[in-house]
């Protein structure tokens, strides 16, 4: 099976939109959103801490040496 590793690259084929002033807002106003929202989601995040009660153990496994 071949696999595609290159990089996806999306293109508009070089064509710039042209925004009205009132596209241009709406599209502030929705990004400003989207960021607002996302500060709120990581400031809200919860600080993870380890479990204290687990003790670190050390064991030997029983591997056999194979040897061809």
């Amino acid at each position: 099976m071949k696999m595609n590793i290159s990089q996806m690259e999306l293109g508009l084929n070089g064509k710039r939109a042209c925004l009205t002033p009132k596209q241009r807002s709406r599209r502030r106003q929705r990004t400003q959103w989207w960021f607002s929202h996302m500060r709120r989601v990581v400031s809200a995040t919860l600080e993870w801490q380890p479990d204290q009660s687990a003790q670190p153990e050390q064991i030997c496994l029983g591997f056999t040496a194979r040897r061809s």
